[in-house]
């Protein structure tokens, strides 16, 4: 499969923050490819950059250089608006903390992206509770988010994330806050469901059993993607 197809690609990326002390190069030129149905780990220590790439490849920021390109389109070349689209339609994001919306129900949190993405309620529905039911969540679709236990908070915002089918399905250490039991059942969910959408995840984890379930590990080393 060329790199054209593939649903993420960045290449040659910078980002440099300035400060008062002068200036700070987070990513010095990272070049990346995601393949549709591929589960990338990310791993690094705490500051070197983590976070800073999903949000340049989520199209939350926008680098020093290189470019991002999303479903075969250079975000570079796009308006504001056409890049909120993207993130939108084509992007869904997993955070450490859900932030669910606490005033809706589950199936209401994964519903509501897809009417703001112009899906029919019924549809946007049937789809929320299908997510649901894959998450084991079925019985548990009427409850706000403060009836559920953190790891049943966590499936919910994993199906939401999911809830327009992106292509690319970008994760912050999405079990870190939860117990170790409880972590590695929503990954497994989160895996199962991520490979059966055909969606290209780029999960970012310190946790070096989670990162070994995933099909590749790259490193972010001196502000450069390396294979792990």
């Amino acid at each position: 499969m060329s790199d054209l197809s593939a649903p993420l690609m960045l290449r040659g990326l910078r980002r440099v923050y300035r400060t008062e002390a002068g200036e700070l190069s987070v990513l010095q030129g990272v070049d990346l490819v995601l393949q549709a149905g591929e589960i990338v780990a990310l791993v690094a220590p705490s500051g070197a950059g983590k976070s800073t790439l999903l949000h340049l490849a989520g199209l939350l920021d926008r680098p020093d250089g290189g470019s991002v390109v999303v479903a075969g389109r250079d975000a570079g070349a796009l308006s504001d608006a056409e890049r909120t689209a993207i993130r939108r339609d084509t992007i869904g994001f997993v955070y450490q903390f859900h932030h669910l919306l606490p005033e809706f129900t589950a199936l209401e949190n994964v519903v509501l992206p897809q009417m703001i993405a112009g899906q029919s309620r019924h549809a946007a529905a049937e789809r929320a509770r299908m997510l649901l039911a894959s998450f084991g969540l079925a019985a548990r679709s009427g409850h706000l988010p403060g009836k559920l236990s953190g790891g049943e908070q966590q499936r919910v915002a994993i199906a939401r994330a999911l809830a327009n089918a992106p292509r690319v399905l970008l994760a912050d250490e999405p079990t870190g806050n939860l117990d170790v039991r409880t972590a590695g059942g929503v990954f497994e969910e989160l895996l199962a469901t991520v490979r059966r959408e055909r969606v290209a995840a780029l999960i970012a984890t310190h946790n070096a059993d989670l990162a070994a379930r995933m099909d590749r590990i790259v490193m972010l080393r001196e502000g450069r993607v390396v294979a792990g």
